[in-house]
């Protein structure tokens, strides 16, 4: 198999988390022994292991037919862990990773200095760590590393990274039926399966933005109840403040839910979920850096949709169940 065939489950991997990782990038590995898959992972929360460490963990519990008994996203324990092994236990290793290895030391240790230390026989890097003081890690593996495969891809990946460096990083979701249709005869237009991810994007994100007509008609809570996790702060992008305070939405613990006519607050680096309609898509297309569309297969008479024009660029798409999750960047933007 290519380089570039490794580097793609990679990428797969971490799709699976985009989002779910900030404020840190979404990143995949794979590990293969003397050719051979033994480990895909993918970072799945910020603080926790990175991807190569859960990769390494997976290869040494496949190698040595034995289980790990901690927390193996305890990303201390885990390099501790690997550590200990027995030198050159990974020498006939290879790691493909979307993301340069980190080099620095933040609330996980590097992995760069942990591959440097385990002597695997390659490491295979998608794409260089272009934030200032974040790179270097391909200098302290020297000769073993080679950098650019599936680069463009890779890159692609970690764009949200990129932007809420510098500012806010706006994600417009939507669910439509397969003929475009948003209003649904059900209580739920998608299926449990994508209602569960919007939930987890909803409990990491700085900001859900919402537009005034759907607190309006839709009265909606817009908690995280099918994750059990805290609801986000909401911010109701409106030009009159006359909404009922008695709805659900502005009763929900530990949130606040503010009112504003103006998006100044989109400078501020940051992850900003938006929920809304058509009116809400037009008003803020400049806006926009990417769309999260969950795609139902139903045909539907339903007249709501999103009558507007926008030209998207198709990144990545995964099942959810029965529907289809399919991330597009924003080429107006």
């Amino acid at each position: 198999m290519s380089d570039e065939f490794y580097m793609q489950l990679a990428l797969n991997e971490a799709w699976q988390y985009q989002g779910l990782t900030y404020p840190n990038p979404a990143v995949g590995a794979v590990i293969t022994h003397k050719g051979e898959i033994v480990a895909i992972a993918a970072h799945q929360k910020a603080g926790s292991s990175h991807a190569e460490v859960l990769a390494l963990l997976t290869t040494y519990e496949t190698l040595s037919k034995t289980s790990i008994d901690f927390d193996k996203n305890d990303a201390k324990k885990a390099h501790q862990f690997l550590l200990a092994l027995p030198a050159y236990f990974f020498k006939s290793c290879s790691i493909f990773v979307t993301l340069e290895p980190c080099s620095h030391e933040g609330k996980t240790p590097s992995c760069a200095s942990l591959l440097q230390t385990l002597g695997l026989d390659r490491v295979i890097v998608g794409t260089h760590d272009s934030i200032e003081g974040h790179g270097g890690g391909t200098q302290m593996l020297g000769s073993s590393v080679s950098v650019g495969v599936l680069e463009e891809a890779c890159k692609a990946l970690i764009e949200p990274f990129l932007i809420w460096q510098k500012r806010a990083f706006v994600l417009f979701k939507l669910a439509q039926t397969t003929n475009a249709r948003i209003g649904a005869e059900e209580k739920y237009l998608s299926c449990p399966a994508s209602l569960e991810h919007v939930h987890k994007l909803r409990a990491v994100c700085d900001t859900l933005l919402i537009g005034g007509n759907t607190v309006r008609a839709d009265k909606p809570t817009l908690d995280c109840r099918f994750t059990q996790a805290t609801a986000p702060h909401v911010k109701i992008y409106a030009k009159e403040d006359d909404f009922d305070r008695d709805i659900p939405l502005f009763s929900v613990q530990d949130r606040s839910v503010g009112v504003t006519q103006n998006l100044d607050f989109l400078d501020t680096p940051s992850f900003v979920l938006v929920e809304g309609g058509e009116g809400m898509l037009d008003a803020l297309k400049k806006k926009i850096d990417w769309l999260l569309i969950y795609q139902t297969p139903k045909l539907s008479t339903h007249n709501l949709t999103y009558n507007t024009t926008m030209n998207l660029t198709f990144l990545h798409h995964i099942p959810k169940d029965v529907d289809l999750m399919i991330w597009s960047r924003n080429n107006g933007h």
